[in-house]
C-alpha cells in the first residue's frame, strides 16, 4: 500500500505526494524537496540554510 504522506515543495510551498528530495548542493546541510511541477517548470528554489538559489 502506497504512502499518503507528501512534503511540502521548497519553491511553490504546496503539499506534494509526487517530489523529489536532496541536500544543498552549495552547504550540504538544509533538506530541497521539489514537486513535480516546480521541477519540469523550472522554478526556483532558495536554500533556506544558506541561500543558495538552483535551478
Amino acid at each position: 500500500m502506497a504512502s499518503l504522506v507528501g512534503k511540502v515543495c521548497t519553491s511553490c510551498g504546496k503539499l506534494s505526494h509526487k517530489y523529489v528530495e536532496f541536500k544543498c548542493p552549495k552547504c550540504g546541510e538544509a533538506t530541497i524537496v521539489r514537486c513535480e511541477h516546480c521541477r519540469e517548470a523550472y522554478v526556483s528554489y532558495k536554500c533556506p540554510k544558506c541561500g543558495f538559489e538552483g535551478p
